[in-house]
């Protein structure tokens, strides 16, 4: 005859236990069952970026997660990095790495000292330490090669070449937790096609836009600095990151740092104005920022936009 129903209070219909269906062991006084609550998630670990300074006159990023952190260039002088971490919440004694993109004193400052007081390994091309001559221990060196990716704590470093008057310059990926994927490209005169690959599924960019074309022109530098400047081997201009940043941008992206702008030949409004209706363009939902050179920005959120997942495609 079929699986008989009977009717319920309130007229509404339920269902018969079905063989082999567990009876509910445990009712309240109501009669309903109690069900055993679900454990909590663990919960999900962040990491947060820190934008110490950046500018013609020196560099310095910070990643921190909720016990380790990482120094992505170090172009202030020890005291100054540590007057700047105090002042925007960087744990400096917890950094267990440094990431040197290039050998230029705009970056690279402080790290030897800073390298021998907290005693962590320097990530960097071995071309690039050669440059540093002895200034930094040498049982501090980590090589890190283009192409090549390593590993400290909760960071996953991975480098690509740039295009920069450098020995060997690069850019740097920093895979972390939450799903945390950092990029850093500053200092290149172009976007090679390895710092688009290496940026394309960051969840936060930090990318140089140094100057405004007209204001380059008009600032009274001789010709032969402002061809450098503009050129392969100098830097790039607002509107060529902004070029790179819509083709950049994808749901995950959560945030976006304008970094190494010069005092002289760019301005956060110049910036601003060439760049966010390229994000717009881009639907790009995220945060803009625009580090600057005299004070650090408040710490900067690197987790994915909620219900954007992108795979790492390197």
């Amino acid at each position: 005859m079929g699986t008989r129903r009977r009717r319920a209070h309130g007229g509404r219909l339920r269902r018969d236990r079905r063989a082999g269906a567990a009876p509910a062991r445990d009712r309240g006084d109501g009669g309903a069952p109690r069900v055993a609550p679900r454990p909590a998630p663990p919960a999900r670990r962040v990491t947060t970026l820190f934008a110490l300074g950046s500018g013609s006159r020196g560099n310095a990023f910070g990643l921190a997660t909720d016990d380790a952190a990482l120094l992505v260039d170090a172009g202030f002088s020890a005291r100054e990095l540590a007057r700047r971490a105090d002042a925007c919440g960087f744990p400096l004694a917890r950094v267990t790495a440094i990431v040197l993109t290039h050998e230029h004193g705009d970056h690279s400052a402080g790290v030897a000292r800073l390298a021998r007081e907290l005693g962590t390994p320097v990530f960097t091309n071995p071309r690039t330490w050669a440059a540093l001559g002895d200034e930094v221990p040498a049982h501090c060196l980590a090589p890190l090669e283009a192409g090549q990716a390593a590993t400290v704590g909760p960071f996953t470093i991975r480098a690509a070449p740039t295009s920069h008057d450098a020995v060997a310059p690069m850019a740097v990926l920093v895979e972390a937790d939450g799903g945390a994927r950092v990029g850093f490209a500053y200092d290149l005169g172009r976007p090679t096609v390895a710092v688009r690959a290496l940026l394309r599924a960051a969840t936060a960019v930090v990318l140089e836009a140094n100057h405004d074309e007209l204001l380059l022109r008009t600032s009274g530098y001789p010709p032969s600095v402002q061809d450098r400047i503009a050129g392969a081997g100098g830097h790039l201009s607002n509107r060529a990151a902004a070029e790179l940043l819509r083709e950049l941008a994808h749901p995950a992206l959560a945030a976006v740092v304008l970094a190494h702008l010069s005092e002289r030949c760019n301005s956060e409004a110049a910036a601003r104005k060439t760049i966010e209706p390229a994000l717009r363009r881009a639907r790009f939902r995220g945060t803009l920022h625009v580090a600057r050179q005299e004070a650090p920005l408040a710490p900067i959120s690197c987790r994915p936009r909620a219900g954007a997942q992108l795979a790492l495609r390197l």
